[in-house]
């Protein structure tokens, strides 16, 4: 009996031990096979995302780090943003403010 769409993960697995122990499949053969398939897909996946390699750690760890160095970047040139409008907001004010009190500096 196929499995349904409903049935994923440990449940489904649970489900096909039970079943394949009933058909005579001792747990031990079951649990090899298991590990072999699961291997072999961990396997294929990697090999689709060209990680491959022996240098597949050292490029996850270096696309780690340079995303992170890319939010840092982003995040500190939001908050240069937000610094310089404060500072231009602030100065206009006070410029305003020294305008309308007519202070000796801005005597043009």
């Amino acid at each position: 009996m196929p499995a349904t769409s409903t049935s994923t993960g440990a449940g489904r697995i649970a489900s096909l031990a039970r079943k394949a122990s009933r058909q005579g499949m001792r747990r031990e053969t079951l649990a090899e096979l298991v590990e072999a398939a699961s291997e072999e897909g961990a396997t294929r996946a990697l090999n689709r995302l060209g990680l491959h390699d022996q240098e597949a750690g050292h490029d996850i760890r270096e696309l780690r780090d340079l995303l992170e160095a890319w939010r840092k970047t982003k995040s500190t040139a939001w908050h240069t943003f937000i610094r310089w409008m404060t500072t231009i907001f602030i100065l206009l004010i006070l410029a305003t403010l020294a305008l309308k009190l007519k202070l000796p500096f801005f005597n043009l």
